[in-house]
């Protein structure tokens, strides 16, 4: 067996007899890997290997360990957790083939112990292996918690606590002779199940409804109930111990007779290949992709629920291009819409019910799907809230920033922001455990899956042939194989987070434009695939079952706040990416079309003189009265909208149009609207006269102060509000008589980070820290288990020099404890010993404590001993270091250098 598998004998041969002896005969590299699948052990460094194979063991480590299997590995620890401990490798494969072998499993079941091996869970050489104590537990069957493979408790575990007559009735029903004492009585009787000649004589002789009810508990569970008259059938089995009392009123059967009845099988379907992602079949109507396409039907897929299972890459490439641009469109939107100041922040935090569905009507879209959008925004960094009195969410600084990229660069900083974010938009409108409502922008929305979810159903999809889309239901099949424990509670009930938030991960890859027409796009997998190159990610089949695919092409600093995948992506998707046009086609129905993604100049002011009827491919502006009165509001004149339109029109101005543009700008600005609380004046008698004797009027309570002048009881806004209803054209008048200019003022925050992903779990050490680790942790070993001389005891007088020198201080020297903890020292031995061992060479084990009174101790190679203090090589913290001597509790010299 190689080093670092666990199974080396230990030092002088012999086979290790702990978890911790078994570490110790690792290599440097397969502890690295160790702390690499359970980052939970770093925390704090452990101090020698004895305490890291203590951690290793407890509860929670062991929880989180088994969480990271997949269902092979796991089925192989639960059939250990059945077998006798400690188990051969061939019984353990006798418990996972039967008796009738399966070469699939014989070949994929070394690697399973292998990896069990790898992640401390499983130690010993292949003739003893023994699980974990914890996992053991957690693993075996019990009434109380049942196991996976269904399967029982022992003979011995069944009939603890019988009477020694009730065991003599079962040997003699069973044909077996009588013994003197219990303990030989039960093992007779396992004796007897696990003889599979001489059980199948004893089976061979019950009735057809006693094996009835035998097939009925084979599988499990292994309990029954009884009633205090059994029947017939349940009386045979239980007269011969095939059923065993459980309790009162329960039975069930021993694991030994369940085993011999399954023909040796610990599950009753072993799975020890991965199930493959299959494509989706043609015409398939159901999936998440599916139900993608029918909620844009803006992006110009098909919306009758029947996609093509593979496309051509090229088709693939387009439509993910055409959905990342319309994502791109969509954020801009959102943040226009929140620009002067977006909805107020909750109390308990978040965004209420009825903003979101006010902002779902501005995007034109469904609430789940503007809840995606907000959460997208706000991952990216681009809303957040002000952290004002009336805190209200709004653009970030960072938006503007963001702005500024070009649209494949801002593409790319919206995916990795999703691909690497805990906040989870599909939990929206769902309930907590308390019974409240989650809310977009909400505090308990982080799930720590997420980002682990979103990359394996990417990676999974990548192994398929480009232009390829995925079969949901094989998807979610295979994201259970890897993580068969993730899919139940704490209390054991079923848990679909993980599918979940794979079911999840389609939708938004398809809505981001990721994915198209349901198959991952080429600039997706440039996101991917750290090394740059396409195709799949460089995962293999079984990386995603040992959770140790590291970051790959996770988002890190880098050129423009993205990792160098997030610049390949980009790269990638900038020639699929329309080019901004300059131009619009105007109508003589006051209509203009931009058949195109257009320049963000001519898209803004176009946004403020029309206003947007339809998007799609093609975006129909429609220019009305109110939103001329807008442009001429914000400080645009009649000449300079009818010289914008020139020069951005393919065709000629219609004439509708600019009658209409000259007729609003003729009336806009005659009335004036000042702070009286507000007034209204005019030079037009006629005019104020006619608003005067409008009846919609008498809400404002105007009265007339001059024959140009109206006052209002309304504030200005109102006021102006009023009179655009009854149909005039009003503008802003400012302290000096001047017309004010309304102009959108720009909200933003303060600047805001991108809220920090929560991870499951403690992050993945890097190689730095694996290795500074490794060699703080043998150093600590080599401390704690180094060989030492005994220190001798004290001599009378005129003895050695050492002893008379602890006599002349008033000191003694303790000799070692029987238990080899370090003996105290006193100063004047102390001194001698750290100057002998600097002019030797040698190293010594030394007591410390430091100037927060910790104790430890440490094995050191003293270099100097001057001035109080003995500099020297600390062998436990790898590095020369310097104490004073009165800190040196003890001292000892080992019995071999460790140098």
């Amino acid at each position: 067996m190689s080093e670092g598998t666990g199974g080396t004998p230990g030092p002088g041969g012999t086979p290790p007899r702990t978890l911790a002896e078994a570490l110790r005969t690792r290599g440097d590299d397969a502890l690295a890997a160790l702390l690499r699948a359970r980052p939970d052990l770093l925390n704090p460094v452990p101090g020698d290997l004895t305490q890291l194979a203590t951690r290793a063991g407890t509860r929670a480590s062991v929880v989180r360990a088994l969480e990271r299997l997949d269902r092979f590995t796991l089925q192989t620890a639960e059939a250990l957790a059945v077998a006798p401990e400690p188990a051969p490798y061939d019984t353990l494969r006798a418990l996972l083939t039967g008796d009738e072998g399966d070469e699939r499993i014989e070949a994929a079941l070394p690697a399973a112990v292998a990896a069990l091996r790898d992640q401390a869970l499983l130690w010993g050489g292949d003739d003893r292996l023994r699980l974990v104590r914890t996992a053991r537990e957690l693993l075996a069957p019990s009434a109380t918690h049942p196991s996976p493979t269904g399967l029982g408790p022992t003979v011995t575990e069944a009939t603890a606590g019988m009477s020694p007559g009730r065991l003599q009735e079962i040997l003699t029903a069973t044909g077996l002779p009588s013994t003197h004492d219990p303990v030989s009585a039960v093992a007779a009787l396992t004796a007897l199940f696990t003889d599979r000649t001489r059980m199948a004589a004893l089976l061979d002789t019950a009735p057809m409804d006693a094996l009835s009810v035998l097939d009925r508990l084979v599988w499990g569970p292994p309990y029954g109930e009884v009633t205090s008259s059994p029947t017939p059938p349940v009386r045979w089995l239980r007269d011969r111990g095939l059923l065993l009392p459980a309790t009162t009123r329960t039975v069930v059967l021993p694991r030994e007779a369940a085993l011999h009845l399954r023909a040796g099988r610990a599950h009753r379907r072993p799975e020890p290949v991965a199930p493959a992602v299959a494509p989706r079949a043609e015409g398939a109507g159901a999936g998440s992709a599916a139900r993608v396409q029918a909620v844009r039907p803006e992006s110009g897929r098909p919306e009758d629920g029947r996609p093509q299972a593979a496309a051509r890459p090229q088709v693939v490439d387009s439509t993910a291009a055409g959905q990342a641009y319309t994502a791109l469109a969509t954020v801009e939107e959102l943040a226009k819409d929140w620009n002067e100041g977006g909805p107020n922040v909750l109390r308990a935090g978040g965004l209420s019910v009825r903003d979101l569905k006010r902002t779902a009507g501005a995007l034109d879209t469904t609430e789940p799907v503007a809840a995606f959008w907000v959460e997208l925004a706000y991952a990216a960094g681009l809303l957040a809230a002000d952290g004002e009195t009336d805190e209200r969410y709004a653009p970030t600084p960072g938006y503007d920033d963001w702005q500024e990229l070009p649209a494949p660069e801002r593409w790319a900083r919206l995916a990795t922001a999703w691909l690497t974010a805990t906040r989870t938009a599909g939990l929206v409108g769902s309930q907590d455990s308390k019974g409240r409502t989650l809310a977009a922008l909400g505090p308990d929305l982080d799930r720590g899956p997420a980002p682990e979810v979103r990359r394996r159903v990417l990676e999974l999809l990548a192994t398929l042939p480009e232009g390829t889309a995925p079969d949901p239901e094989s998807l979610l099949t295979r994201l259970r194989w890897e993580r068969p424990l993730r899919g139940t509670s704490a209390t054991g009930r079923p848990d679909d987070l993980r599918g979940r938030l794979a079911a999840w991960t389609l939708n938004e890859a398809e809505l981001l434009g990721i994915t198209g027409r349901g198959a991952l796009s080429s600039h997706a997998r440039a996101l991917l695939t750290p090394d740059g190159t396409s195709g799949t990610s460089g995962t293999s089949e079984r990386a995603g079952a040992t959770g140790t695919t590291g970051t790959g092409g996770l988002p890190t600093s880098g050129t423009g706040g993205l990792s160098p995948a997030g610049l390949r992506a980009a790269h990638a998707l900038a020639p699929l990416l329309p080019e901004p046009l300059d131009h619009v086609l105007l109508q003589a129905d006051l209509t203009a079309v931009a058949p195109g993604p257009l320049l963000r100049h001519l898209a803004e002011l176009l946004s403020v003189a029309a206003d947007v009827e339809s998007k799609g491919g093609a975006t129909v502006y429609r220019f009305t009265p109110g939103s001329v009165r807008r442009a001429l509001d914000a400080g645009q004149s009649a000449s300079d909208l009818h010289e914008f339109l020139k020069n951005h029109s393919r065709t000629p101005v219609p004439q509708p149009l600019a009658y209409l543009i000259d007729d609003v700008a003729r009336k806009h600005g005659h009335l004036r609207v000042g702070v009286a609380s507000a007034y209204v004046r005019c030079d037009d008698e006629a005019v104020l006269d006619e608003i005067l004797a409008d009846k919609r009027s008498q809400s404002l309570r105007l009265r007339r102060l001059a024959p140009t002048v109206l006052a209002a009881h309304a504030d200005a806004a109102t006021l102006l509000e009023g009179l655009r209803a009854m149909g005039f054209a009003p503008a802003a008048e400012s302290p000096d008589g001047d017309v004010m200019i309304t102009r959108a003022h720009a909200h933003r925050t303060p600047p805001r980070a991108a809220p920090a992903p929560v991870p499951d779990g403690p992050p993945t050490p890097d190689g730095t820290l694996l290795s500074a680790a490794v060699r703080a942790i043998r150093a600590g070993d080599m401390a704690a288990t180094v060989v030492r001389r005994p220190v001798p005891e004290p001599m009378a007088s005129g003895s050695a020099t050492l002893s008379a020198a602890a006599a002349m201080s008033g000191g003694t020297s303790v000799p070692p404890s029987s238990n080899g903890s370090l003996p105290r020292t006193t100063s004047a031995e102390t001194l001698a010993t750290v100057q002998a061992a600097a002019m030797t060479g040698s190293a010594v084990w030394i007591g410390y404590v430091n100037a927060d009174g910790a104790a430890s101790q440490r094995v050191i190679a003293p270099v100097r001993v001057e001035g109080g203090f003995v500099t020297a090589y600390d062998h436990t913290a790898d590095e020369v270091r310097t104490y004073p001597l009165h800190r040196i509790t003890g001292v000892a010299e080992l019995a071999d250098d460790p140098a």
